[in-house]
Formats: structure tokens, C-alpha cells, sequence
């Protein structure tokens, strides 16, 4: 699946979040997906709103690493986060608290 695909599903995911689910959560979480489809986005949560940006997003709250297929296996819920993060699959840098959020939120 190319990185285009992935941001797609992505956006759809993001813009389809309950803003009643992030009310409380602001920051935002830079994505670097290593790999064949790799890439950078970030998602920023403000104000019970969460928007989808490409790049690489400067001072954000936490860096997420993961590849880009294991990213697409826990969008499917075939990977827990939980357990990537446990195993190293998923690598994160930055405020943990805002971190726990973001299964919950996707």
C-alpha cells in the first residue's frame, strides 16, 4: 500500500474522530513512517478538532515511530499499539500522557 493511500485512510480516520473524544487532548503527534512507504505527517488536536498535515511539524508533543506497514495493521486493528510499543515496533519520544490518548482517539 503506497504512503498516499495510508495519509488518505488517515485523513479519513482523523476527520471521522468524535470531538467529544479529544476535548481534553491538545498537542500534536508527529508520524515517521519508516520502510517501502514511508513518510512524515503529524496530526495536530486543538479546541475538540483534529486536522492532518504532510511533513514534519516543528516542537511537536510526541514523535511516533513506526513502519509504515505496522502502522497500517494497527489502523486495521490487527496490531494493538499497546504491543508494538512493547515488542519496539512502535517507538515514542516526547509527553507519554498525550501519547496513552491517541489509541483511544484512532
Amino acid at each position: 500500500m503506497s504512503y498516499d493511500v495510508i495519509v488518505g485512510r488517515l485523513k479519513e480516520s482523523v476527520g471521522s474522530i468524535d470531538p467529544a473524544k479529544i476535548s481534553g487532548a491538545n498537542g500534536v503527534f508527529q508520524f515517521n513512517l519508516s520502510g517501502d512507504n514511508g513518510g512524515s505527517f503529524y496530526v495536530k488536536i486543538a479546541d475538540g478538532k483534529a486536522e492532518l498535515g504532510e511533513g514534519t511539524y516543528d516542537n511537536p508533543d510526541v514523535t511516533i515511530s513506526v513502519s509504515a506497514d505496522n502502522l497500517l495493521k494497527m489502523m486495521e486493528g490487527k496490531l494493538n499499539g499497546t504491543t508494538a510499543f512493547m515488542t519496539g515496533k512502535l517507538k515514542v519520544k516526547g509527553n507519554m500522557a498525550l501519547a496513552m490518548k491517541l489509541q483511544a482517539l484512532m
